[in-house]
């Protein structure tokens, strides 16, 4: 059954404002901006509600009205700003949260008001939850988005429309209630439809003749006969465990509970599709709104509770309860194919198990200095050196191509060639001597040239590279390069490598 909860915030930016200057708490003032030459109010305080001064009207009657009226300027794009960051806070209570400027978020709750022992104790937990942050909310609940949005503005505070229902909350609020255009509900207001009882159940066709298309869409999308879908702020993610907590938990022991509880159920989601996951994120959400982070990644696909553990004890330390997390969630955002086979051979005796254990070890060490700081690399068919080889994101990903073996390779090579100045006695010889990055190194034994070129089909303009391996008089070795021919120019010299 789909359920949808819709949260108006009727003094959104005032209840903002008052946050960061507590003094306004009492104060009338008012939110303004400039709209065909004149002030107009945008948002209003409790205060000068009170005072009767709406949004909607102009500055200079507000201050005629209310003479102590503050006036401040309103910042465009700010409503957006400030309900994408409530819908970040109030994700500990659904994973599907739409954004509707100015001032509603719509959240699809199907599946989560058991957690909290129903939808009544759900709905004032999140009502009481912003009231202690400082906002002023109401709510509904509804089988529809039309009708919990009807309900919020028009139903008593925190309506519960019961399931199947809607048809029934909706006949006694206006036509406003459907979400109309100002044209269509002034014409309606005309014809004497002051109830949408008094037209809900008349032919679509003649509201259609008399109203348009949209009036029917909107009565259809209320009552649940025409569709009507969230767009998500937050990406849905297909493997998640929620863990909601019905005390703050405060302790490391707490948390280790809870990420344990987490893994298991994740793990026996995995093992029903064949998955094992690559990267997952633990998260907890305090309750002063801030919302505590880890991650982990692996080297293969991976749904072993004791290994994941063990990954997510290096970080677990770093998270901080503060004043108590009421919310744990796992994710595992990527994931790969794992069946019940593979990892039985993983398990195994021989080559597999090494490779388990190997990757189990660069697990670890990734959780210590970070995954960017571990390179897997696999041949590449091509003869340039800086493309002979690519970086493998997975420790069971096969080779294309064997290693060349045939000749010598420096154990470091640049990323990208560095030039060099060189001394050479006659063309095709090594150089005598070469300056890099300052420093004078002397030539004292040398070998070459081999002659690289570059796949002719990728790049026809690309130079010849001629390569030396030298020894300097220190001892240390280095692998050099000529782009280019004497007899055809001007050829350059680079570094490209260093030998143990």
């Amino acid at each position: 059954m789909q359920r949808y909860m819709c949260i108006w915030f009727p003094y959104l930016l005032a209840d903002r404002a008052i946050q960061l200057r507590p003094t306004l708490s009492k104060v009338a003032f008012v939110l303004a901006a400039p709209s065909r030459g004149r002030m107009i109010v945008h948002s209003a305080s409790v205060e000068a509600v009170n005072k009767d001064i709406h949004p909607g009207m102009v500055v200079a009657d507000a201050s005629a009205t209310l003479p102590a009226l503050k006036v401040y300027n309103y910042k465009e794009g700010v409503c957006e700003k400030l309900l994408g960051e409530l819908a970040d806070w109030a994700f500990r209570f659904t994973p599907v949260i739409a954004v509707e400027a100015p001032d509603r978020l719509l959240l699809d709750i199907s599946g989560c008001p058991h957690l909290w022992g129903g939808e009544e104790q759900y709905l004032v937990d999140v009502v009481a939850k912003l009231k202690q942050r400082g906002y002023h909310a109401n709510a509904a609940i509804a089988d529809t988005i039309g009708a919990a949005w009807a309900a919020v503005r028009y139903g008593r505070p925190g309506q519960i429309i019961p399931p199947g229902e809607q048809q029934t909350a909706l006949s006694n609020w206006p036509p406003a209630a459907l979400r109309l255009s100002p044209f269509i509900l002034d014409r309606m207001h005309r014809l004497g439809f002051y109830k949408i009882g008094s037209f809900i159940n008349m032919p679509g066709p003649v509201l259609r003749r008399r109203f348009g298309q949209q009036l029917l869409t909107r009565i259809g999308q209320a009552l649940g006969t025409m569709p009507e879908q969230l767009t998500s702020v937050l990406p849905a993610v297909i493997f998640q465990e929620r863990l909601p907590c019905l005390e703050p938990i405060r302790t490391r022991t707490g948390i280790d509970i809870a990420l344990k509880t987490l893994l298991e159920a994740l793990s026996k989601r995995l093992l029903k599709e064949n998955k094992g996951l690559r990267k997952a994120i633990f998260k907890g959400y305090r309750l002063d709104g801030n919302i505590q982070q880890i991650e982990i990644g692996t080297n293969r696909p991976v749904r072993n509770v004791a290994h994941l553990l063990q990954l997510f004890s290096q970080k677990i330390e770093t998270i901080r309860p503060a004043l108590g997390i009421e919310l744990f969630i796992l994710e595992a955002p990527v994931v790969e194919d794992l069946s019940a086979q593979q990892e039985s051979l993983w398990t195994a005796l021989g080559d597999s198990d090494a490779n388990t254990e190997l990757s189990n070890l660069l697990d670890r060490i990734a959780g210590k200095v970070g995954i960017a700081a571990i390179r897997r690399y696999l041949p590449a068919e091509h003869y340039w050196p800086e493309r002979s080889m690519k970086i493998s994101h997975s420790i069971c990903e096969k080779p294309d191509t064997l290693w060349r073996t045939d000749r010598p390779r420096p154990i470091c090579l640049l990323e990208k060639p560095e030039k060099i100045e060189v001394t050479v006695p006659v063309p095709d010889y090594p150089p005598m001597l070469f300056i890099y990055k300052g420093l004078i190194h002397k030539v004292k034994k040398a070998d070459g040239p081999e002659r690289i070129e570059r796949e002719w089909w990728m790049d026809k303009q690309t130079q010849i590279r001629d390569y030396y391996r030298v020894e300097d008089e220190s001892g240390a070795r280095y692998w050099l390069f000529r782009s280019g021919k004497y007899d055809e120019g001007n050829p350059q010299w680079y570094l490209h490598g260093i030998f143990a």
